[in-house]
């Protein structure tokens, strides 16, 4: 098949470009480069939000399927920058979503987040509240515009394909870490962020107590599952992507890297960030029903991965160069550029 990735020089978006090249597909995608790579297939330089521009290179290029990974995945930044990411998530899935139409796209994969469901959601048809782990039949209940925009997109998507007769396919993944992802971003990935201060001696930045509970995804754990939705059938599903196990802190994760890197950082407590949700771990009952999900790497041996990767690329200073559009109640690490 001819498969479009957007955000194809990204994280996610690069290792499925080498998981479905290796199937025999060909592939080809965009990436905008806000956020920089350190691995660049072959791609046009566009931003999804630019539509003219999206569906010019889609109708020359003529995919069969086009899976959406582009975003500024940034959600506790986007209760302080609103604009900038709700543009970044809304518009730009909308205009990618219309420009994959228009080119005679048969299925959209559409990455979403974990963000959907917020700190706990009720049952669908019932008012039965529920918290995690969180399982697709919940009713979307985000607390951040990051995760309304995302939910707003999935909306978009199934009312586009209903009208226009495309197949969608919607993941979850949650947590997704490994090698290649970015490591100077003082906003997010908080895994790779106490990884590239820990190998530059610096203490490791905790929020709160630290025991939000996170269940973290090897991304060797999430490739399988993601490229069968290219073809899998599985039309109109949403399904979580990641592990249901395995679930640990925030200190825990402080634990472990410090052992990794050599154990001499020291752990630095600051004030609570805004709407960050305490627990947030999936269900992957449907994924290992759909798509035969298996987890296959333990999180110590993926985050030493990590540790190899930014010991050999060399650590980085933190860029921040997303802006901050509300001051008010931001965390002084972010608007003192602290990290």
């Amino acid at each position: 098949m001819k498969i479009w990735i957007t955000g194809i020089a990204g994280f996610l978006g690069s290792y499925l470009e080498d998981s479905l090249t290796k199937l025999g597909h060909e592939v080809y995608g965009n990436d905008s480069m806000i956020c920089s790579s350190v691995y660049l297939p072959p791609f046009k330089k566009i931003d999804c939000c630019d539509f003219d521009k999206m569906k010019h290179a889609m109708g020359m290029f003529g995919p069969d399927v086009v899976i959406h990974c582009a975003a500024t995945a940034h959600e506790g930044l986007s209760n302080f920058s609103p604009s900038f990411i709700t543009r970044n998530i809304y518009e730009a899935s909308v205009s990618t979503f219309s420009a994959a139409i228009a080119s005679g796209v048969k299925r959209i994969v559409y990455m979403s987040s974990m963000a959907r469901y917020g700190n706990g959601c009720y049952l669908q048809g019932t008012k039965e509240w529920r918290s995690t782990p969180f399982d697709e039949w919940y009713v979307p209940n985000p607390v951040d515009p990051y995760g309304v925009a995302k939910v707003a997109a999935e909306d978009t998507l199934k009312i586009l394909s209903k009208t226009h007769g495309v197949e969608y396919v919607i993941a979850v993944p949650h947590n997704i870490i490994g090698p290649r992802q970015r490591y100077n971003d003082p906003y997010r990935n908080v895994a790779s962020i106490m990884i590239n201060r820990a190998l530059q001696g610096k203490p490791l930045i905790v929020y709160g107590d630290g025991l939000q509970k996170r269940c973290f995804s090897p991304i060797k754990d999430c490739l399988d599952s993601l490229v069968k939705m290219v073809d899998a059938p599985i039309s109109g599903e949403t399904v979580n992507i990641g592990p249901d196990h395995g679930e640990m802190t925030i200190m825990d994760l402080t634990e472990i890297i410090i052992d990794l890197t050599g154990g001499i950082s020291e752990i630095m407590h600051v004030s609570d960030r805004p709407n960050e949700v305490k627990e947030a771990y999936c269900s992957s009952d449907k994924a290992k029903k759909l798509l035969d999900f298996k987890p296959q790497q333990n999180i110590r041996d993926c985050l030493k991965e990590m540790v190899e990767h930014i010991r050999a690329k060399g650590i980085k200073d933190f860029e921040y160069s997303f802006p901050i559009e509300i001051e008010k109640g931001c965390p002084k690490t972010w608007k003192d550029k602290l990290i």
